[in-house]
């Protein structure tokens, strides 16, 4: 094998290195912010804090019912995670295994639906649960159910084209196997083609959950008080006279944390599910 030239390895290092300060300033902008007391963080900025505190990090859950939207925002995400893996891995197998009227249509129009900007369902959704509710009492307008199936229909799509990429990498010889062995379509997909998806199915999940955990617009419209979320609640920081920016830093870099260690922990079966899924 030939080593690269000394000009492209240094190269590389530099443009690594531009990439990697590129990324990571903003993190450290909002560290540097968490640690200083509110009227350092409204002067000019500096990059070490010449007063450290961690009060910032106490007071967050006060200002602001902080708690709570973690908690709704654990409930919609895991929620809309779970129902789009369970329905996707349903419709993925059905589109990837099988030869049906109607599934060429059925593939463009899921696929289609990605081409739309989401603002465009939010007066429909809203209007929709609306009458729901007024017809039928079901409260899906502010509840956390309503955000799961507004969720849905963002997440849904894509998980369903994805997984129906990676099932058609996996052979259908374990599939005609396991129907010698006695196995039927239900018991071939729990015990065969689920295990060999494994990183297919944890990318989806991964897809899901982060597409409900930082979506804002919808989730503005569609909550109230008690089923606000993160990404709604991190406003509260801000009054008529004043913004807390410490506190927001400080909850941002918080609330981060779960998402980003839940990430790094699932970052091969990510990758895996992303290239075998997209590659047909």
């Amino acid at each position: 094998m030939i080593d690269p030239p000394a000009s492209y390895r240094w190269t590389r290092r530099i443009a690594l290195t531009v990439l990697l300060a590129f990324t990571l300033t903003p993190v450290l902008v909002m560290l540097s912010s968490s640690l200083k007391p509110l009227q350092d963080v409204q002067g000019p900025f500096r990059g070490i804090p010449s007063t450290i505190t961690l009060r910032p990090y106490a007071d967050i859950w006060k200002t602001v019912p902080l708690g709570r939207y973690f908690v709704n925002s654990l409930i919609v995400s895991g929620g809309a995670t779970v129902c789009s893996v369970l329905i996707a891995i349903l419709a993925a197998y059905a589109v990837s295994r099988y030869r049906f009227r109607g599934r060429r249509l059925f593939t463009v129009t899921v696929l289609s639906t990605q081409m739309f900007p989401g603002i465009l369902f939010l007066l429909p959704l809203f209007l929709l649960f609306v009458n729901i509710g007024n017809s039928t009492g079901v409260a899906l307008y502010g509840s956390r159910g309503g955000l799961i199936l507004t969720y849905l229909t963002f997440s849904l799509p894509f998980s369903i084209w994805m997984l129906a990429g990676y099932f058609d990498s996996i052979p259908r010889d374990l599939d005609e196997a396991a129907a010698v062995d006695g196995c039927g379509p239900l018991r071939t997909l729990v015990r065969i083609v689920i295990p060999a998806a494994v990183p297919g199915i944890v990318a989806v999940a991964v897809y899901a959950f982060m597409t409900a955990w930082g979506e804002v617009l919808f989730a503005s419209v569609m909550t109230n008080d008690e089923t606000r979320t993160l990404a709604v609640g991190l406003q509260g920081y801000a009054t008529q006279t004043d913004v807390y920016w410490n506190q927001v830093m400080a909850a941002s870099l918080v609330v981060s944390v779960p998402v980003v260690a839940g990430f790094l922990l699932l970052q091969r079966f990510l990758v895996a599910g992303l290239t075998a899924g997209a590659v047909k």
